[in-house]
């Protein structure tokens, strides 16, 4: 794995369990690094999706792409709340390219409220067979889902308004002095 560092930018690729390109994004600023993950925020991010659909990211999003667990966390800090949004995804790896991972359909969105929605459940139980989706990655991705579903309910890491607002605030700190 190759090592990012605090204040470079990286790039994301998202892909499908059948190797198609999911999804992209243009930039992202690395603004922490532990042994489990890796912090970056997207900012006015061109997204690129596979269908041939683009947009810019609206707000700063914080994204944890974690090392050995198989979902990534975007938070976005709104003005109504912090909503989370939850990719059930291969574990992330940092190459000479960016940050990669396999998109495994399966989402959960989280309200301010901590209230959530699971989502894309079609899609999963589709490409499950489409794309031969192994008894293995099935049964580790609803494993993870229920850890992700108890980290939640539980508000833990990341899912705590001050660790998010702390690293907005890193953020802008490292942006306002980079100019």
């Amino acid at each position: 794995m190759n090592e990012l560092k605090v204040g470079e930018s990286v790039y994301i690729k998202s892909y499908k369990h059948n190797g198609s390109l999911h999804r992209t994004w243009s930039k992202a600023l690395v603004i922490d690094v532990t042994d489990e993950y890796l912090v970056v925020v997207t900012d006015r991010s061109l997204i690129l999706e596979s269908d041939g659909r683009n947009w810019i990211t609206k707000e700063p999003a914080i994204c944890f792409f974690y090392f050995n667990r198989w979902f990534n966390i975007i938070s976005m800090a709104r003005k109504n709340g912090v909503y989370f949004y939850c990719n059930l995804a291969s574990p992330s790896l940092i190459d000479e390219e960016g940050i990669k991972n396999i998109d495994y359909d399966l989402d959960i969105k989280i309200h301010p409220d901590y209230s959530y929605t699971i989502l894309d459940e079609h899609e999963y139980a589709m490409h499950s067979k489409t794309m031969n989706y192994s008894k293995e990655i099935m049964d580790i991705i609803e494993n993870e889902m229920q850890e992700l579903i108890k980290m939640i309910e539980n508000k833990e890491k990341p899912f705590n308004f001050n660790l998010i607002e702390k690293y907005l605030m890193k953020y802008f700190k490292m942006t306002i002095n980079s100019q």
